[in-house]
């Protein structure tokens, strides 16, 4: 989340708030009565319109990458393996 776009509001915002932010957005969907009251409390120190403009700007972030208007970091590679050996580690990773 530390997108451009998201440093263009009034108030910054700490990578704590941030990640409650994240957070109080899984909990409290689109369906929740006073979603963003709700998420302004567990934020702390933001309004409920200030939590609702950090949505707005997520929103348009993601728009802008889901349609190929951010391009890809360019990632070095690290040690001496190639791009190929790299794809077959990640292949065979196992997230359990």
């Amino acid at each position: 989340m530390a997108s451009s776009s998201m440093s263009r509001g009034s108030s910054s915002w700490t990578a704590k708030q941030n990640k409650a932010f994240e957070k109080a957005l899984a909990v409290f969907d689109k369906d929740t009565p006073d979603r963003w009251h709700n998420v302004a409390k567990a934020v702390g120190g933001k309004t409920a319109e200030e939590v609702k403009r950090h949505y707005e700007l997520l929103v348009e972030d993601v728009k802008h990458i889901d349609s190929g208007h951010v391009p890809f970091p360019n990632y070095r590679t690290t040690g001496h393996g190639n791009v190929d050996d790299e794809d077959k580690r990640m292949k065979n990773l196992k997230l359990h």
